[in-house]
């Protein structure tokens, strides 16, 4: 009987323990860096999962620095990432990759990219992480496939599209998704004012947007 009531005890015990939240890091560039601010993509999700009463079931953090490149994110996941313990973590780069190129010569080579973002995946995958990758949106807005660097970010896109299926990942797929909603609402085939306020970084309606597709991914 005593034995009974002990295990009994042990049971209730168990009932009563406050379930641990799953912590979810977005990991990437100036546009993640931006997520946290009032109005980025990470403040609306935390806003809708307290609305919604989930604040408790989910953790959401940034970890976000700009003008960052897929090599960046490899030498710094251990020190911003890691150290939040995260149960899942978002990837979100790409652009700088292509844009910089471009830019100021850098940038990162389409190979080195797949060698990076793959060595990354592994890291965290070792880790018993649940890793989601997402394409990159834009520079640029335009429809018709006119923005000068629209070639290199779909090879990229691709890049990515094709470790999602190597690395059983979670894919967001921005660039098609972006392009699709600027297909329906830029008529006039406006380079930037639609999701972004430059074609790369996102407005009011563009965190909307992303934040919508991330709750629906993430927090179903």
């Amino acid at each position: 009987m005593k034995k009974f009531l002990l295990f009994a005890g042990i049971i209730m015990l168990c009932s009563f323990q406050t379930k641990k939240p799953v912590k979810v890091v977005f990991f990437g560039d100036s546009i993640t860096e931006y997520g946290v601010q009032p109005t980025g993509f990470i403040t609306l999700i935390q806003q809708r999962l307290k609305a919604e009463q989930k604040d408790k079931d989910y953790e959401v953090a940034g970890a976000g620095i700009g003008g960052n490149k897929i090599y960046d994110l490899y030498l710094r996941y251990e020190d911003d990432v890691l150290t939040k313990n995260p149960d899942e973590v978002v990837i979100w780069v790409g652009v700088n990759d292509v844009w910089h190129k471009r830019m100021f010569g850098t940038g990162t080579d389409w190979d080195k990219f797949g060698r990076f973002y793959t060595a990354l995946i592994k890291k965290m995958q070792a880790k018993n992480i649940k890793v989601i990758i997402c394409t990159p949106a834009s520079v640029g807005e335009k429809t018709d496939y006119s923005n000068e660097l629209d070639g290199d970010l779909n090879k990229y896109s691709n890049i990515i599209r094709d470790l999602a299926k190597q690395n059983n990942c979670d894919l967001v797929d921005f660039r098609t998704l972006c392009h699709e909603y600027n297909v329906k609402n830029n008529p006039t085939n406006k380079g930037e004012g639609i999701l972004t306020k430059d074609g790369v970084h996102l407005n009011d309606e563009g965190n909307k947007f992303v934040a919508d597709l991330f709750y629906k991914t993430l927090f179903k």
